[in-house]
């Protein structure tokens, strides 16, 4: 827990904070225990990802990440074969890595990291098209990174290009069908089968998103888009009692990130990278520096994205675990000089993140991206009354919100919806039609089944567009209202 409170004070990914625990207690530290089963680390490591994937579909927005789909898919698709062509071309002949080696490393670097890419973002107030873009496209790629790394540490050579084109674009297929089918099951099963117990909503909904990998890793698709899009879909599908499901992922998702990393630190001796710390610099800086920016640039070519923006996802690619249990596939497999990579992996990760997530905001700020663009939304959480067909909303005010200064009436709420309770400087009181809610106010707003969405959108509007919402084209989703 202190490392978590470190790391976000910081602004570093708290990966590094738990790969020194490993290193700690490894075989170089005060702990002195030996590890090196790259087998059991991998295992281990792909089921974290699973549940740190999951957790990351379930805060994702679907209006956030919708326009900036096509965007997200080249870059996870068209903007990995570009990076690991120029990284495994620049390992090959700056650091004098055999192909094959050299292909592996530009393979394993070239996925972006949910974990440090959720941990960093959600911190740092960037414009919605860019958060969405990175998020979504840390959640794609690793699916094709998966399978290109695999396809360069097995036993002889990658006979046919386009025969590896298909079998990543048959994977990622059958992935994303089953993502799709088994979250929209799960949420029409949530929504219509009440279950005895509250606690049990949030086991269930992690339970839906683990079975979407299984499923699409059985059905030999891919398990890490399936568990994403599955994740995703209960997330955007207003289920009942969601504050404790969100709650209760992150929770897992914490646990994921912690074991993983101990772990990653376990596997590696530190005396060992000595010798790799030269050829992972020189690696990650033509990756840094040239890797990551063509395959921004050819990637989001057909979408006319500013300059600004495309410099801030250059500088975003964060890496973080990933790439690190992506490295021990080699060693299970064999290959020749794995453990090199291994520690050219490790090496390259902890270096580049180190200056990449402090910097992040200061490049957001210098871009002029780092300011909100637009009224702070609102924090709305819902919590179920299922006997009495109903919903209470609790409502929070942040800064910058055009809320403030409304009065109740003015808030124009759907008949069958009221606000009941106001929460202000940590005193209760109920309102007059005539309150002014302030900035900080905390709202208790009851609202019937049938009208609860609607009350959503109408205190959204008012949220971005103050007392005049609606009349001047401001509705809940940041669209116009056209009234």
């Amino acid at each position: 827990m202190a490392a978590v409170r470190i790391s976000s004070r910081s602004g570093l990914p708290s990966l590094l904070v738990y790969l020194g625990i490993g290193i700690v207690m490894g075989q170089d530290g005060l702990g002195h225990i030996r590890f090196d089963n790259a087998a059991l680390t991998q295992l281990i490591g792909y089921a974290a990802l699973v549940v740190i994937l999951a957790e990351g579909g379930l805060g994702t927005k679907w209006k956030e990440i919708r326009p900036v789909l096509p965007s997200a898919a080249a870059l996870a698709l068209a903007g990995v074969a570009i990076s690991v062509g120029v990284t495994a071309a620049g390992a090959h002949y700056l650091v004098g890595l055999e192909w094959r080696q050299a292909l592996i490393i530009g393979a394993v670097v070239s996925s972006t990291d949910a974990a440090a890419v959720f941990s960093v973002l959600r911190r740092v107030p960037l414009p919605a098209r860019v958060t969405g873009t990175l998020e979504a496209e840390s959640g794609f790629n690793d699916a094709p990174v998966v399978i290109l790394v695999v396809a360069f540490s097995t036993a002889g050579p990658v006979e046919h290009w386009y025969v590896l084109v298909g079998e990543i674009a048959m994977e990622l297929a059958i992935g994303a069908a089953i993502g799709l089918a088994v979250g929209w099951l799960g949420s029409w099963g949530l929504k219509h089968v009440a279950l005895p117990a509250s606690g049990l909503y949030p086991i269930a909904v992690m339970a839906i998103a683990v079975t979407a990998y299984a499923a699409g890793a059985l059905a030999h698709g891919s398990g890490f888009l399936a568990v994403y899009l599955a994740a995703m879909m209960l997330g955007n599908a207003k289920l009942p009692h969601w504050p404790a499901t969100r709650g209760f992922a992150e929770g897992l998702g914490w646990i994921a990130q912690i074991g993983m990393f101990v772990l990653l630190g376990l596997l590696v001796t530190p005396h060992d990278l000595v010798d790799d710390i030269l050829p992972a610099v020189v690696i990650g800086l033509v990756l840094t520096m040239v890797a990551r920016p063509l395959s921004v640039v050819f990637s989001l070519l057909p979408f006319r994205v500013p300059w600004q923006e495309q410099t801030l996802m250059s500088w975003a690619s964060l890496r973080g675990a990933v790439p690190i249990i992506l490295a021990t596939i080699p060693m299970v497999n064999g290959v020749d000089a794995s453990r090199r990579i291994f520690n050219i992996v490790f090496v390259l990760v902890v270096v580049y993140t180190l200056v990449q997530g402090p910097t992040l905001p200061w490049l957001a700020r210098t871009l002029r991206l780092g300011e909100p663009q637009e009224a702070a939304d609102l924090g709305i959480e819902s919590a179920p009354l299922e006997r009495l067909r109903g919903h209470l909303l609790s409502v929070a005010i942040p800064e910058g919100s055009r809320m403030h200064g409304v009065e109740i009436n003015e808030l124009r709420l759907p008949a069958g919806s009221a606000v009941t309770l106001v929460v202000r400087e940590g005193k209760s009181f109920v309102p007059l039609p005539s309150t002014v809610l302030r900035r900080g106010d905390e709202l208790l707003v009851v609202a019937t089944d049938p009208v609860r969405e609607a009350a959503e959108r109408r205190l959204r509007a008012v949220g971005r567009g103050g007392k005049l919402a609606g009349w001047l084209h401001t509705n809940g989703d940041g669209a116009g209202a056209g009234r």
